[in-house]
């Protein structure tokens, strides 16, 4: 009788480990569902989005720089399209330049973006090749601020913890980008990206950016009222110069209804007052 409860004991413990295990397999997403899931909270969520935003540029030295500037955003409702405004406001010699992108989710279609320089009353295409080049002398590039194609790397889970998805993505096209791969820590309760690490092709780290703070933000949806987690600071720092750039959100908005014509080139040199205000 011994035997046969000893017996009993250790299958069921036996069926319970195969059992637990499976759940545990069965509740980890893929790693396409992971990233898609993640890309969705970073840059898609509601229909359209406002932000001001202050930015501090500090140097090896100590030595800071500050921008401030309104973010618009306006997600195309049949696509993973989007567009982008940013308008500047300070300091004086960046008062009233604009940044804009029209963004395509296809992979064989670069996206448009446009810079105006007010002192040269200049309209200058910024092309595919300069996005991966600094906004506006800061640690952020172009590209980080609309963000890159998850269909431009190959993606990898390469672990998990108790708090994140660690991605590995590596770029199809090596050559048009200076990194070797980068890894992502994404946040398994909200899928937002909490850090991305940089690496060389001598497996060096040289370039990291940081959410620093997450909040929920109220707004409404469909008629209800929905939260969403919102990035209020990141901070990107340069390990080779030493420099670090800091971003903090506030008066954060979503679901506006912004027209799109306000994502046209006409408004470059005449900036809409969603953008102003």
């Amino acid at each position: 009788m011994k035997r046969k409860m000893a017996g009993f004991f250790v299958t069921s413990f036996i069926f319970s480990v195969i059992v637990l295990a499976h759940n545990v397999q069965a509740q980890t997403p893929s790693v396409d569902e992971i990233i898609t899931q993640a890309n969705h909270v970073a840059y898609y969520q509601g229909q359209d989005g406002k932000s001001k935003v202050k930015m501090t540029i500090t140097d090896r030295q100590g030595r800071t720089r500050n921008r401030e500037f309104i973010i618009l955003r306006k997600n195309d409702p049949d696509n993973d399209d989007q567009k982008y405004f940013v308008y500047f406001q300070a300091p004086a010699d960046v008062r009233r330049m604009v940044f804009m992108v029209h963004k395509y989710a296809a992979l064989d279609k670069d996206d448009d973006r446009w810079l105006y320089l007010p002192n040269l009353d200049l309209v200058r295409r910024i092309a595919a090749g300069d996005k991966r080049t600094s906004f506006v002398g800061s640690d952020f590039l172009y590209e980080d601020v609309s963000g890159r194609s998850l269909l431009e790397d190959t993606h990898e889970l390469l672990r998990t913890t108790e708090e994140y998805y660690v991605i590995k993505s590596v770029p199809k096209k090596p050559e048009t980008v200076e990194f070797t791969y980068f890894l992502v820590f994404i946040d398994k309760t909200t899928f937002m990206p909490m850090k991305m690490e940089y690496y060389e092709k001598d497996e060096s780290l040289y370039r990291v950016i940081e959410s620093k703070k997450l909040e929920m933000i109220k707004a409404k949806e469909d008629g209800k009222e929905v939260e969403y987690p919102t990035v209020t600071q990141s901070v990107v720092k340069d390990l080779k110069s030493g420099s670090a750039t800091e971003m903090t959100f506030s008066d954060i908005q979503y679901n506006l209804g912004l027209n799109d014509t306000i994502f046209t080139e006409r408004y470059l040199k005449r900036p809409p007052r969603e953008a102003m205000r």
